[in-house]
């Protein structure tokens, strides 16, 4: 007999129905709710185990299922200060088209995959990821349930809207301000794999092209977090060193600036940089660093939007926006070289 059964007092749930038929609660719920998605035999399995556990689905989670939940659900990456400054703005736009958040974070300890179970388990009626790591054919089996709007995702998956700023203008706008400003040895430090790191590379290559700087174009490995602007900044200093640069995110622009700091050279006067997302970190006082703001509140707001107009049938617009280069200290014009 299965353990969940041989425990009396201990209600089965949905979890010990997946557990026993070795199928994930995502697609269990599918099979209790009788919505398409699961094979003929996966639901014949997890109704036979149904069965043999006495599982019985929660009354409350049957309410919830017969009217609007009004509940959006939203996956985030708990290490990204500036998914939290998204969500903030999200929870604002949420309250004023009438729906409710459920949060569900993502971490090395807890998959992303976990994070849409739990949402789905909860009944939320559409799902918004922020900078989602699901795979397109994932992305597109959760949209045949209901609605998915990815947010900060370049990757274009059938069935999924994706609400976004543009990042090709974004890093345009930064090299155009570095190249005004008399830069020429101007290098790239790219996302090193992360979300939106090739579309921003590429838009770095063009933007020094169209400025006459084919010759000068430069790209180093870089990465997402604190550490690997350290790193980064580390290897800089140990070569021919660039005027300025432009880095793939805030957090990693904080890194280069530690260790451009800590040598000595003096920031602009001798070295200017740039960041991306305008993030907190890139406002405070002793760091005001020039960055690229994608603009949270306008992302949240069509998020909110594009979720309620698929509920509503209707077709989602506005769904990408142009971000807007803050100037800050961190740039300023370029050193006579000797």
């Amino acid at each position: 007999m299965p353990e969940a059964a041989a425990r009396p007092g201990r209600r089965v749930t949905l979890a010990d129905v997946a557990a026993e038929a070795g199928v994930s609660r995502a697609l269990a719920s599918i099979v209790m709710r009788g919505a398409p998605g699961a094979s003929e035999a996966t639901r014949d399995r997890v109704q036979e185990v149904a069965r043999s556990l006495g599982y019985r689905p929660d009354s409350r989670a049957r309410l919830l299922r017969s009217s609007r939940t009004r509940l959006l659900g939203v996956t985030f990456t708990l290490a990204e200060p500036f998914h939290a400054e998204v969500v903030e703005s999200v929870y604002a736009a949420a309250e004023d088209a009438g729906f409710e958040l459920a949060l569900s974070a993502v971490s090395p300890q807890r998959s992303e995959a976990r994070a849409v179970e739990s949402l789905l388990d909860l009944g939320v009626e559409a799902l918004l990821m922020i900078a989602p790591s699901t795979p397109a054919d994932g992305l597109a089996g959760h949209a045949r349930q209901l609605p998915v709007v990815t947010l900060l995702s370049p990757a274009e998956v059938n069935g999924v809207d994706r609400v976004r700023s543009d990042d090709g203008a974004g890093i345009r706008a930064a090299v155009d301000h570095l190249v005004g400003l008399g830069h020429r040895k101007i290098i790239h430090l790219d996302g090193s794999g992360a979300v939106s790191a090739a579309e921003r590379s590429s838009a770095y290559r063009d933007a020094m092209a169209a400025h006459g700087l084919a010759g000068d174009i430069r790209v180093l490995r870089g990465g997402a977090g604190e550490e690997d602007g350290l790193r980064a900044g580390g290897e800089l200093l140990a070569g021919e060193l660039p005027s300025a640069v432009v880095v793939f995110n805030d957090r990693c622009a904080l890194g280069v600036l530690e260790a451009v700091r800590r040598s000595g050279l003096s920031v602009p006067g001798e070295f200017s940089l740039t960041g991306y997302d305008d993030s907190q970190l890139a406002r405070l006082s002793h760091v005001q660093l020039t960055t690229v703001s994608q603009q949270a509140p306008l992302l949240a707001e069509a998020a909110v939007a594009c979720a309620a107009a698929r509920l509503e049938n209707r077709e989602p617009s506005g769904l990408v926006h142009p971000p807007r280069l803050v100037v800050r200290s961190t740039t300023g014009p370029a050193a006579p070289r000797r």
